[in-house]
């Protein structure tokens, strides 16, 4: 099921995607939240009447980095012998539609299309068998970094924490099987990554293990699982699409700050 959040007439709810195509699509709106058993309630809106919001307000957005060998290759760095974790505000989450603001202290932003996790319950210490029962789907995500910050001030909190560094959607698909799926970054329709999540140097198992024994996750956060090599330059006006199969496509367009 894909679960989209969208405002429409002022009112923000959450409703299922049903249909096909671009001119098909409607929401069911949702009677209340969609972490616990929820009722469709029968009343439909067409998804082009609404204005799409990020799928879910995460308490912490917590992000792996290095996670694909070619990645870290590119930007001549050594695959990490434990997992890379940072942290992305809850004021850098942005939706599909949004505009990504070119910050005014960086002169290298670089787009990063990623596989996002969405908790569904809070969670501390989970097994590896327990996984699959604490993660409520999958949205696509753009780890929007700006380079230049990132490797001046060696540690990562400006360079990928800034407002509008995480656009997330367009929705969250609930039944995916995340292993071996395609990721594609396109920007102004030209493709820029093209991967495999089966390239991942950690599984998701793996890192839902690693994260929870270090803090408790809670219903809507999310874990970032790191970009496919073919990451590069944003500016001002691009149009940058995060494609990921079985989920759908998240766009954004770079906009000057201010």
């Amino acid at each position: 099921m894909r679960i989209a959040r969208f405002s429409i007439d002022g009112n923000v709810a959450f409703g299922a995607v049903e249909g096909e195509g671009p001119d098909g699509l409607v929401l069911d709106i949702i009677k209340g939240i969609p972490y616990t058993d929820f009722e469709l309630s029968g009343t439909k809106v067409p998804l082009d009447k609404v204005r799409l919001l990020p799928p879910v307000l995460p308490n912490k957005v917590v992000a792996i980095g290095r996670n694909y060998a070619e990645h870290a290759a590119e930007l001549g760095n050594e695959v990490p012998e434990a997992p890379i974790t940072f942290f992305k505000p809850t004021t850098s989450v942005i939706g599909s539609g949004d505009a990504i603001e070119y910050p005014s202290f960086s002169d290298e932003l670089h787009h990063e299309a990623e596989l996002a996790v969405v908790i569904g319950r809070m969670c501390r210490e989970v097994p590896r068998e327990r996984v699959k029962d604490v993660v409520f789907g999958y949205t696509c995500a753009n780890d929007v970094t700006a380079r230049d910050v990132q490797k001046r001030e060696k540690q990562w909190a400006r360079a990928k924490g800034f407002d509008t560094s995480c656009p997330l959607g367009p929705w969250v698909e609930t039944d995916l099987d995340p292993a071996d799926v395609t990721i594609q970054c396109t920007v102004n329709g030209e493709q820029r990554q093209l991967g495999r999540t089966s390239d991942m140097i950690r599984s998701i198992e793996d890192l839902v293990v690693h994260i929870t024994e270090a803090m408790t996750l809670l219903p809507g956060d999310v874990i970032l699982t790191g970009t496919p090599a073919g990451v590069g330059p944003l500016n001002v006006g691009d149009e940058v699409a995060v494609t990921i199969e079985g989920i759908g496509t998240l766009t954004n367009k770079v906009i000057k700050r201010g």
